[in-house]
């Protein structure tokens, strides 16, 4: 199986997965904020496919904190984006430092699991 169509497939599991961890009760609400991390890092490696680790693992977390970043801003007309139902769970809504460290997590985790399990399997 080629790895570009491998990353797309754990982009869109993932996309599942995140918008599930937000419906089902029960599941604390930092598992969405780690799979959306998860989900960025694999865009970003569906995207570049052969970019150096700085890369795979730099330029997901940069995206994560500027999203979470942006939240600090309250102009009317990107509050008005974020109420909608997609670009509420693209951009999110309200500043957490602690979605900084799931994010951080959650491209530790995609990043484990792109070196130690996807590359094995995927040549």
């Amino acid at each position: 199986m080629k790895p570009r169509f491998v990353y797309f497939i754990l982009a869109l599991l993932t996309i599942v997965l995140g918008i599930a961890s937000r419906k089902i009760e029960g599941i604390p609400l930092f598992v969405g904020d780690i799979l959306y991390a998860v989900l960025v890092y694999f865009g970003f490696r569906w995207l570049f496919l052969k970019s150096k680790i700085l890369w795979q693992i730099g330029l997901p977390l940069l995206f994560c904190f500027l999203i979470e970043i942006q939240q600090l801003s309250t102009s009317a007309k990107l509050v008005a984006i974020r109420e909608t139902t997609l670009w509420h769970y693209v951009l999110g809504q309200g500043f957490l430092w602690s979605d900084l460290l799931c994010y951080t997590m959650g491209i530790g985790l995609a990043y484990a699991v792109d070196q130690f399990w996807i590359k094995q399997k995927v040549s």
